[in-house]
């Protein structure tokens, strides 16, 4: 994709509104660190009571994949989680906004030897990572370390579709935005070499997915991770973050490729997938985003999982 340039038409009073409350953000975004983590737990726990339908099915979720936690377990990590998708909201501020050189002092990055031997070696890179609610600043972060090309889905509104993709997009003028459908570009930066990041961990529907297990609960998991990694002849590196607890910022791993992928079955690499999302999911439960409806597509004959209003 082209990269994103000003139109006149951006300040067309129609979007007067938001171009105050962007920069509004921005400057409340200039905060200390520690004062915009403080500021997201305390959207959160608003969005904890005024987002009814979100917390319904984020509860649901933490119900279906830890049985075996109690219940106030449970709700202690629903409250947690939603006070960490709050934090998301400034961090997504600060990966547009901060300085380049600010920013950089949260990154503890682990691992980038794996991507460089990928780039030496002129080897495509799948960049697997998840849904977190660090997802923004993560990917910012290790884009400053390394050109990472990235799934997109362009914005209703043309002036926040502007700016974030001037603000995702900055960190390295090298990046590329692939449309998210665009299978042909996606294997086409694969072939050249470069690394694209990609989460396979969410629901869409039947047609392009498998039925495996995820916590134990048949869920549609998406083939494309496979069909990627064979028709661009590419590695599939797993990528995680984490916002760490003492705010010192984020550590970032890039893990070793896996191993032997593509297996010998569709089927059986989404197993592998899924388990190996089980095992990052069980490590730190409250900074992935819940309130997706995960397990929304159901096998024929089984009934649904969530409320009927939350559908």
């Amino acid at each position: 994709m082209d990269r994103p340039s000003f139109r006149a038409s951006f300040l067309h009073p129609r979007f007067w509104l938001l171009w105050i409350g962007f920069g509004l953000l921005w400057l409340v975004s200039q905060l200390p660190y520690r004062v915009l983590l403080l500021l997201g737990r305390l959207l959160g726990a608003l969005m904890y009571r005024v987002a009814g339908s979100r917390r319904r099915i984020a509860a649901k979720n933490l119900e279906l994949c830890f049985p075996e936690k109690a219940p106030a377990e449970r709700e202690r990590l629903l409250r947690e989680n939603f006070a960490s998708t709050g934090i998301a909201f400034f961090e997504m501020a600060m990966s547009w906004w901060w300085p380049r050189a600010r920013l950089a002092r949260l990154a503890h990055v682990e691992g980038l030897e794996h991507l460089k031997q990928a780039q030496a070696e002129g080897q495509g890179v799948i960049l697997m990572s998840l849904h977190f609610t660090t997802l923004e600043i993560g990917a910012a972060l290790l884009g400053q370390r390394h050109t990472i090309d990235g799934m997109y889905r362009e914005h209703k509104n043309p002036v926040f579709d502007f700016i974030q993709r001037r603000g995702r997009e900055r960190h390295n003028p090298d990046a590329t935005a692939i449309e998210r459908e665009d299978v042909r570009a996606m294997l086409k930066v694969l072939r050249a070499g470069r690394a694209i990041w990609y989460a396979p961990d969410q629901d869409y529907g039947a047609k392009q997915s498998l039925f495996v297990p995820l916590f134990g609960i048949p869920a549609a998991t998406v083939t494309a991770t496979t069909k990627f990694a064979r028709l661009g002849k590419a590695r599939v590196v797993p990528f995680t973050q984490t916002r760490l607890a003492d705010g010192s910022g984020y550590r970032l791993v890039v893990h070793p490729p896996l191993a032997d992928f593509p297996g010998e079955s569709e089927e059986a690499d989404c197993l592998r997938i899924n388990q190996w999302i089980e095992t990052v999911l069980r490590e730190q439960p409250e900074q992935y985003l819940w309130a997706h409806r995960r397990f929304k597509t159901r096998p024929p004959g089984e009934p649904k999982l969530y409320d009927k209003r939350d559908r």
